[in-house]
This record gives structure tokens, C-alpha cells and sequence, in this order.
């Protein structure tokens, strides 16, 4: 049994590629880390909080609405993220380029998810005012939906799940191109197939429920659901 254990280790401690040895710039080793800790951790989960939290399992909605945990958890673990990104891409700078297919690829794509990201904090700057009756004025972009609230929440919802996937290939593209060791890609699979079940989960609770019923209610006496009421009667 011992010996078991001792080889399991073995292989799990050896580099992806089987080579006796593991060698990494200390730049990128911690360019790695926070890149890591950063997309396959810290933005996902503060993504499923924003998506499957805006009502808590104990909340008594719709007699109770807008909540705000969630959005404080998104805004805290999305802020941190973007952070750790930023300083990641500044180790990632001074560090030499690797010039393997896998490193270019990994860099290409790793630029793609950067800029997502920094869209998605640009995005959520532009959002529009919120409005409504909890608000200081009735009339706002989010109460009323208006197009510049739809698009906001097209092009902030939709680059977000898209960043976040093709960081998934991005880390894997990284782990290759620095050869790491084999139970760094263990952890993350099991980590991410498990973000996977928990969302899954979440989604089949009927957990995620829109942002603005989650604020005011589900009542045809707001204009966004009585817009939609009023679609879902003609089709």
C-alpha cells in the first residue's frame, strides 16, 4: 500500500510531460498563481453569486426583495479578480516570452481574456442609473429597462461567461506551456468540475432569478414585467 501511495505521488508530482525534472521562472510561477487564483477561482464563483444568489434560499421573495449580499460578494470577488489579473499580466511583462506554439497560443488567447475582463469592469461603470421606488428619482435606465440597460446587461453578461471559459482553456494552454506538475491539473479539474455540479444544481433549484425581479418583485405594477407579461400573453 505504501508503495502505491509513494508512486501515485510520484506521478502526481511529475511534470505534465513525464520529464524527470521541473524548472519555472520565478515570474512566471507567480504570474501563473495569480492568474489562476484570479480566473479559475475567485471570478467564477463571484460570477455564480451573481447569478444564482440575488435571492437566498431563507429570503421569504418576493415579500422581501433586493437583498444586497450578492451584490456586494460580485462586486467584492469581481474587484479582487480584476486586480489579481492586472498584477499577474505585470509579472507576465517582465517575464521572458516563451516561444513554444503552446506559450504563443497561451499568450494570444491569455490577451483575449484580459480584455474581456477589462470590459466587463468598463461595463459595469456604464450601467445606467437604477431608479425605481427605492431609489431618489422614479425614472431610471434600470427600472424603466432601457436599451441602454438591455445592452448593458448583453454585453456584461455575456462577455463575462465567455472570459471565464476561455479562461478555462487559457489555464490549460499555461499548465502545458510550463509543464507543470500533474496535480495542479487534478486540483483544477476536480475544482471546476465541481463549480460545474454547483452550478448545475443551482440552475435546476430554478436559483436564478433575473436581477430585476430580484429587486422589485415579480409585480405587474413594475414596467419590466408588466413588458413582459404582456409578451408572453401575445406569443
Amino acid at each position: 500500500m505504501y508503495l502505491g501511495i509513494e508512486n501515485a505521488w510520484h506521478w502526481l508530482s511529475s511534470p505534465l510531460s513525464g520529464a524527470s525534472n521541473h524548472h519555472i521562472d520565478a515570474l512566471v510561477a507567480w504570474h501563473s498563481r495569480l492568474m489562476v487564483v484570479a480566473w479559475a477561482i475567485v471570478l467564477p464563483v463571484g460570477a455564480i453569486a451573481a447569478r444564482y444568489y440575488k435571492v437566498t434560499p431563507k429570503q421569504d421573495w418576493p415579500r422581501v426583495v433586493d437583498t444586497r449580499a450578492w451584490w456586494h460578494t460580485h462586486l467584492a470577488l469581481q474587484y479582487s479578480g480584476a486586480l489579481l489579473m492586472l498584477v499577474g499580466v505585470a509579472l507576465a511583462w517582465k517575464a521572458s516570452a516563451g516561444a513554444s506554439t503552446i506559450a504563443l497560443l497561451h499568450a494570444y488567447l491569455g490577451w483575449f481574456v484580459i480584455a474581456l475582463g477589462m470590459l466587463q469592469v468598463l461595463s459595469a461603470w456604464c450601467r445606467g442609473s437604477k431608479g425605481g421606488p427605492t431609489d431618489t428619482q422614479m425614472r431610471g435606465d434600470h427600472y424603466d429597462m432601457t436599451a441602454h440597460r438591455i445592452w448593458f446587461e448583453r454585453i456584461h453578461k455575456s462577455c463575462g461567461w465567455v472570459a471565464i471559459i476561455a479562461a478555462v482553456l487559457t489555464v490549460v494552454l499555461g499548465l502545458v506551456a510550463a509543464d507543470a506538475p500533474r496535480w495542479m491539473a487534478v486540483v483544477l479539474a476536480v475544482w471546476w468540475l465541481m463549480l460545474l455540479a454547483w452550478g448545475m444544481r443551482l440552475e435546476r433549484a430554478g436559483r436564478r432569478i433575473g436581477t430585476y425581479q430580484a429587486i422589485w418583485g415579480p409585480d405587474t405594477k413594475h414596467p419590466s414585467n408588466r413588458i413582459h407579461n404582456n409578451a408572453q400573453e401575445r406569443v
